[in-house]
């Protein structure tokens, strides 16, 4: 009889386990506490600090926070995971879910962001970045129908940092630049000689006089060092940077209604976030390298000419985009429309 209920009480104990661990299972396959984290990998090619990397942490911390840890992203700055050169290759085949990358650093696959990326009077990184998000949402670019778009945001225009003042295309003439791969035409056109080279090589060519400064955003004087290095701004925005980061699509259309509400919500208070935070990192920077490093500004004695290379390298960049089928000069008329927009607004 005793061992008839030790078999009974066994049984019983095994069946109860059983069904733990079924439940315990189905749980995990239905998305319940025990594996509701969701891992997404989030790839950018500069590195940590850089503004483009601190958008790409802020925007990781606000998914987390608003998913209620549902959601774990992973940051791979620097290149770690995917380059500039395969960014967004590299999220379409699965390496990465999310990657961030400058659509400047790959002339030719974007023409419309071509002209918006040309000089054209943006005062500051706040308005382009809302200027160059609503053309994006308006003019969907082709090379990103494949991909999710989960924000756009845009550098400040650009300027020449060099070691000698540049007030003039004489000035300029000649000059070893460092630029990024859609300005080439540009300052070929100013007189320039522009040289392709990553950011990461900047410093040492400058200190071995292979180049005699660059083009950029100006932010960098102080996280790379620069000010260290150059002595001149020349006070003349010129091109900006659009920064578009992307999720694989299948990935996307994978999660939770309630995640993508809170990715989609995000879009646009990146696109603030990123100007806003610029601007203002900006303005320390540019008080400290005069303060600490003594740069001086300095502006163009024939700004006029400058204005008409740029105005023609535009309208080249309008014709093309036409005689490609795309809407060029609709795309022209509008990003002059929201350009004032946003500066008015500000």
């Amino acid at each position: 009889m005793r061992k008839r209920i030790l078999f009974s009480l066994v049984a019983l104990m095994m069946l109860v386990m059983t069904a733990c661990s079924s439940a315990s299972s189905g749980n995990k396959e239905s998305g319940g506490k025990s594996g509701d984290v969701i891992e997404l990998n989030y790839a950018f090619f500069a590195p940590a600090g850089t503004f483009p990397a601190v958008q790409m942490e802020k925007w990781a911390e606000e998914l987390e926070k608003r998913t209620d840890g549902k959601v774990k992203v992973n940051t791979f700055p620097g290149g770690s995971l995917l380059t500039a050169e395969n960014m967004y290759d590299g999220v379409a085949n699965g390496l990465a879910d999310i990657g961030l990358s400058s659509t400047t650093y790959e002339p030719g696959r974007f023409p419309l962001l071509a002209i918006s990326d040309m000089p054209s009077g943006y005062p500051n990184a706040t308005v382009a970045s809302k200027v160059i998000a609503d053309l994006i949402n308006e003019y969907p670019q082709d090379a990103f129908k494949d991909f999710k778009i989960i924000t756009t945001f845009a550098s400040e225009p650009a300027y020449i940092q060099s070691q000698q003042p540049i007030e003039s295309l004489a000035d300029l003439k000649g000059k070893q630049l460092r630029i990024s791969g859609a300005t080439t035409d540009l300052f070929k056109e100013l007189g320039a000689a522009p040289v392709g080279m990553s950011q990461g090589e900047v410093a040492e060519a400058l200190q071995t006089g292979i180049v005699n400064g660059y083009v950029s955003s100006r932010e960098v004087l102080k996280d790379m060092k620069y000010a260290e290095m150059v002595k001149s701004i020349t006070d003349y925005p010129l091109t900006v940077n659009t920064f578009v980061a992307v999720m694989n699509k299948s990935k996307y259309d994978s999660l939770p209604d309630d995640v993508k509400k809170v990715i989609d919500e995000l879009n646009t208070e990146m696109t603030e976030f990123t100007g806003d935070y610029l601007d203002n990192y900006v303005g320390e920077v540019l008080k400290w390298s005069e303060d600490e490093h003594g740069i001086k500004h300095v502006s163009l004695k024939d700004e006029a000419k400058w204005d008409e290379i740029s105005k023609k390298l535009q309208s080249d960049a309008v014709k093309k985009a036409e005689e490609a089928g795309l809407p060029g000069q609709e795309y022209h008329e509008r990003l002059n429309e929201l350009i004032e927009k946003y500066s008015q607004e500000q």
